[in-house]
């Protein structure tokens, strides 16, 4: 029987209570399919920060690496500073572990509302992968005369060739085993964005045109991007772009597919120890209520059964998801017409029946 080793953070807010209800599918997936999954908890967090001081020890980087995934709930406490947690944190984990790529599919499934006039699930159903590691996030630059009149704040947007090559060639891999319309777009900014993103897209066609001759390449301006998300979704297949960009139209596209409540991202490191996770934050408001959606973090889970190889596992708790969602009301906290508990027991049903 293949064993996996889980790490599981379930963090802050609600994070907890909808990594219960992944556990949930999980459990009953591997049952069926004859798999194990050991999940060893961490108790890495807002409440443990404020108890000790300490964000995510040196020894833990080494610990987790021997891992076969992690499965995040949410990092966010409103007693704590922004920032401190989520670079701590979650900055911290995806830079020491190599977590180059951040995989976010944007998926509307029947029966989830959408803010697109005429669209529905044939139109909404692509992938935007977004280099994870490098780009302005890394916190090139620095602040001089703090404080003063002429205090200067300077953040530097920065990227090796070596690190756009590895994130497009992923892209491009990645495109060619989806297999629906074989066409990657790099969505950039050429025009202002002079230097970066003449690298970008000059990687982008090499690759292209030497290696990936069957799929299609495209190149869209960010702002056009954002434009035909909303009003041509069904133009996309996979989109690939920076860090900056990325994390910005990953939020567009997630309100597009139902809200903060169904997406999930995967932050990948193809070679090493990759991370799955909810996208909608910890959700202090509702911690504890058992109303907040679980989907998100069971979509987590069905990622990360399919990016460590365990491909009909996958497709099963999707099929199962769909079954849950045709009996819920909606997708918000408190109008699902079922409660936190009540959407995990039905997936994991579902998966169980099936």
């Amino acid at each position: 029987m293949k064993i996996y080793k889980i790490a599981v953070i379930a963090g802050d807010g609600t994070g907890p209570e909808v990594v219960r209800e992944g556990g949930k599918v999980l459990k009953s997936i591997s049952s069926r399919e004859n798999f194990k999954l050991e999940m060893i908890n961490y108790d890495f967090g807002g409440e443990r920060y404020l108890r000790t001081g300490e964000l995510l020890p040196d020894s833990t980087i080494d610990e987790l690496k021997k891992y076969d995934a992690i499965y995040l709930g949410a990092i966010g406490h409103p007693d704590i500073k922004p920032g401190i947690l989520e670079k701590g944190i979650l900055l911290r984990l995806r830079f020491e572990l190599d977590q180059y790529i951040n995989l976010r599919p944007v998926k509307l499934y029947e029966n989830v509302p959408t803010p697109l006039k005429n669209k529905g699930p044939n139109e909404i159903d692509y992938v935007v992968i977004r280099e994870n590691t490098g780009g302005i996030y890394t916190g090139n630059g620095g602040l001089s005369m703090k404080g003063t009149p002429n205090e200067v704040a300077v953040q530097s947007m920065v990227y090796s060739r070596f690190q756009v090559d590895r994130c497009l060639h992923w892209a491009f891999e990645y495109t060619k085993k989806r297999n629906k319309k074989n066409k990657l777009a790099l969505c950039g900014k050429t025009n202002v964005l002079t230097y970066v993103y003449d690298l970008w897209e000059r990687a982008f066609h090499e690759i292209g045109e030497k290696n990936y001759p069957e799929i299609t390449r495209e190149y869209y301006h960010v702002d056009a991007t954002c434009m035909w998300m909303i009003k041509n979704p069904e133009w996309f297949d996979v989109i690939v772009t920076g860090n900056m960009f990325g994390d910005i139209i990953t939020d567009l596209g997630a309100i597009t597919q139902g809200g903060m409540g169904v997406a999930a991202g995967g932050n990948i490191n193809p070679d090493g120890v990759s991370m799955f996770e909810p996208i909608g934050g910890s959700s202090p408001k509702y911690t504890g209520q058992n109303i907040i959606n679980p989907l998100a973090s069971i979509a987590a889970a069905q990622m990360m059964l399919e990016i460590m190889g365990e491909e009909k596992a996958s497709k099963i708790i999707e099929e199962a998801m769909k079954k849950t969602i045709q009996k819920m009301k909606g997708m918000n906290a408190g109008n699902m017409g079922m409660s936190t508990s009540e959407v995990g027991d039905d997936v994991a049903n579902n998966i169980a029946i099936s």
